[in-house]
């Protein structure tokens, strides 16, 4: 009998992680798959970025980060504010929120060390790239992007949304 219950709850448990399963992407640079799925991930976004960098200062996905504000997708960045002083950083910031991206600079911690996009609410991108020239090409990088895991996804909008309250009130 205890066999039988072990067994139907393991068909039970069974089913339902076939039923709704996570979609999982990965990228290493510098192979070049990492910044592609960066890439691909801001492009197919519809509704929301909310973004944490350490180093913002690649041009491409600034311009991509542009480009989906452009088209509607409200799109909110918390940046280590300590990183980004430099020339590179400052042009980038500038274009970002020039162009509509809610930029926030985060001095509260040492460094904000997240690497972090939270995409339409149920797509995460996370890993070690830096949105900078140096995780593209120079790096040994990677980029995880989970799809359809909403208690993840959850979990890091909650961190999102902590630091993004700091941020503010740090200035």
């Amino acid at each position: 009998m205890i066999v039988k219950t072990i067994a139907v709850a393991a068909l039970m448990y069974g089913a339902g992680a076939f039923a709704a399963h996570a979609s999982i992407q990965v990228g290493f640079s510098p192979e070049g798959s990492a910044r592609a799925l960066v890439l691909d991930s801001i492009n197919h976004a519809q509704h929301s970025i909310d973004m944490m960098a350490y180093s913002f200062q690649s041009a491409d996905i600034v311009q991509a980060l542009v480009n989906a504000e452009k088209r509607g997708v409200v799109v909110r960045a918390v940046i280590d504010k300590k990183r980004n002083q430099g020339k590179v950083s400052q042009k980038a910031i500038a274009f970002a929120v020039a162009n509509g991206v809610d930029v926030q600079l985060d001095g509260h911690y040492h460094i904000q060390h997240d690497k972090v996009m939270i995409i339409d609410g149920d797509t995460l991108e996370t890993g070690s790239f830096n949105f900078a020239k140096s995780a593209e090409f120079a790096n040994s990088e990677n980029v995880l992007v989970i799809r359809d895991e909403p208690a993840v996804v959850a979990q890091y909008q909650a961190h999102f949304d902590s630091r993004w309250k700091i941020a503010h009130q740090s200035g």
